[in-house]
């Protein structure tokens, strides 16, 4: 994964249970890919499949947040560590190079990881990796039973944000 010879990266990903990464291309620089995953409209099957961790999450007693199933209204992209919005936190920032936030919760702890270059011919390369840390016996639980989904998800999303499609 080339994403992990960031040494920001690498460290965000020691221990991690789960590793998977996407490249994306596209005319979006790092703020609008970065503001295109997080505040694009959700399609109706992604709402779909939210409501539906919901009820998951309501088994397994996690946190639910509801904003994920709303369009939200685009805001600067969160660039301070420690920033939260909504229910990610900045972990790491470089300017037009690496955005990284997170997700803890008691079954498990997620970063989402962009890293950004230019490719040529004004277009932009996004590597984005998903690192997961399980925290409880629930967090394994938990992500097999979302992990197709979430390729879905992050393919999906990443395609349009690249494009510029959703910021």
């Amino acid at each position: 994964m080339e994403s992990l010879h960031h040494p920001v990266v690498a460290e965000l990903a020691r221990g991690a249970d789960h590793l998977d990464e996407k490249a994306f291309r596209g005319p979006a620089g790092q703020s609008d890919f970065v503001r295109g995953i997080l505040f694009a409209p959700p399609p109706g099957w992604l709402r779909a499949l939210f409501a539906l961790r919901g009820v998951l999450a309501k088994i397994l007693g996690l946190r639910h947040e509801t904003t994920a199933t709303e369009a939200q209204t685009p805001r600067a992209m969160p660039t301070e560590v420690g920033q939260g919005l909504d229910m990610w936190t900045v972990r790491a920032f470089e300017p037009g190079r690496l955005w990284a936030a997170g997700i803890a919760d008691k079954h498990l702890n997620v970063v989402l990881s962009v890293l950004s270059q230019p490719a040529g011919d004004g277009l932009f390369e996004h590597r984005v990796l998903t690192i997961v840390h399980y925290n409880h016996w629930t967090g394994p639980l938990y992500f097999n039973l979302i992990r197709p989904f979430h390729h879905l998800v992050v393919w999906r999303c990443g395609r349009r944000a690249a494009a510029g499609l959703g910021a």
